[in-house]
Parts: structure tokens; sequence; C-alpha cells
């Protein structure tokens, strides 16, 4: 598997993304909430993923846009660990909650964390 993001894993379907908050699970680890629904998607990957960071909390685009990079590329680095332990589609949304700027060490040491805790998850409830 390449450490890639492609066009296919991302999560970009408006109904999608509404069936994700009406009916999915959260995990948070703070400054990162995970919401994540098993379901039936188009793409051949198992996982789709996307990225928000609230306006709220950031009002500039700039510092929106570093922070999803940010994200983007510490699961793009992480992900193989999930794909090698799943065996059904889900679509995920990562939030970022916080209300100061990371640094990306912070990012991908909370997104290890949730990952690892979304894991547990997924492999508790299919027992």
């Amino acid at each position: 598997m390449s450490n890639t993001f492609g066009k296919q894993e991302k999560l970009k379907s408006r109904k999608l993304i509404g069936k994700l908050f009406d009916e999915g699970r959260s995990i948070k680890k703070f400054p990162i909430r995970l919401v994540y629904l098993k379901t039936e998607h188009t793409s051949d990957f198992k996982v789709q993923a996307g990225f928000s960071v609230p306006k709220r909390n950031f009002k500039k685009a700039v510092h929106r846009n570093r922070i999803k990079r940010l994200l983007k590329e510490a699961y793009r680095l992480t992900k193989k660990e999930v794909y090698d332990e799943l065996n059904q589609s889900y679509i995920l949304m990562f939030t970022f909650i916080g209300k100061k700027e990371p640094s990306y060490k912070e990012v991908e040491q909370k997104i290890r964390e949730i990952l690892a805790l979304f894991i547990k998850e997924v492999k508790d409830s299919s027992q």
C-alpha cells in the first residue's frame, strides 16, 4: 500500500457526510475528534476520510487550511495501520477542536492515539 491520500480516499459526498454526523459514533482525544461510521461507499478503498477545522475557532482561512494540511499528512502516514486491521468499509471525519494552532508533532501523536482507539472500538464491536 502506498502512502498517498488520493481523490478516491477523500470523503466528499454530502449525503455520506450528513449520514456520518446523524448516525456516526465519536471518539475524542483532545484536540482532535473522530466521527466514524461503518457504511458502504463508492470508493475502492476501505476508508474514506474528511478533515475539518471550525471557523469559530480559527477565523482566518490560512490557519484553518494549515491545520487541515497537518491533519491530512499525519493521517496519510499512519493510515497503513488502520487498513491492516479493518475488513469492512468506514467513513471518518477528523475535526480539530482545539483553540490554538498545534505543531505537527502534536497532531501526529494525537492522530496515532485516536486511530488506535478507533481500531480498538471497531474490534470490540465486531466481536
